[in-house]
């Protein structure tokens, strides 16, 4: 369905106050910013800002809520004779083949992490974003194997395949903030990807393998 001319306005607006928002916390800082300077600057009230952001921090990070469902959908999408696990690693080793925003491989970047680690609302912010990812992956791996609501392997499965994503994001992110450049991360994150599959049991590479059929 067709954008309408409405929906279209609130969603620029909504990216103009993100926008104006994001360079004022990357200029001064988070928590040195106040809504009504973000309000001033975007030339809108108080309220508008509220009615599109329900808090400070989904100002900064609207565009990272996109990755909750990330590793729930790579799942869902995994190819025939493809397992849970090696449809993440697939996916993700094509995100940093392909030097991806979506994993953090952008210049810039060093520059929103900053902000992050400057910032406790924001860390803890995006922790709840990981947990909220990890509960939806595992709802997921129990919906695609039709597990038991008491059987634990959703849970821990999805556990194992949660640490392979935030150890990729991890090494991105500090290797980022060290100055690297975008290739030579890339390559390492590439390299550590092997790694982390090597340390997979096959229990775990193995599970929700859809169907070759």
């Amino acid at each position: 369905m067709a954008e309408g001319l409405r929906e279209r306005k609130k969603r620029q607006a909504r990216q103009h106050i993100s926008d104006v928002a994001t360079g004022l916390f990357l200029e001064r800082g988070f928590d040195a910013v106040t809504i009504a300077e973000v309000a001033e600057a975007a030339d809108v009230s108080v309220n508008t800002v509220y009615n599109y952001f329900q808090a400070k921090e989904d100002l900064f990070l609207d565009r990272a809520k996109g990755s909750v469902a990330r590793l729930s959908r790579f799942v869902r999408a995994r190819d025939k004779g493809e397992s849970a696990a090696v449809a993440v690693l697939r996916e993700l080793r094509g995100e940093v083949e392909a030097v991806s925003p979506q994993v953090g491989l952008i210049d810039g970047y060093d520059r929103f992490m900053k902000v992050v680690e400057g910032a406790a609302g924001l860390r803890a912010r995006l922790w709840h974003m990981q947990q909220e990812s990890l509960v939806l992956l595992e709802e997921t791996l129990r919906e695609e194997t039709g597990a038991r609501p008491d059987d634990p392997l959703p849970s821990l499965m999805a556990g194992q395949i949660n640490w392979v994503h935030t150890t990729l994001l991890a090494l991105i992110g500090r290797e980022m903030m060290a100055g690297r450049p975008l290739d030579e991360v890339s390559r390492e994150a590439l390299g550590l990807l092997d790694d982390v599959e090597d340390l997979l049991s096959e229990k775990v590479l193995n599970y929700a393998r859809r169907a070759a059929e």
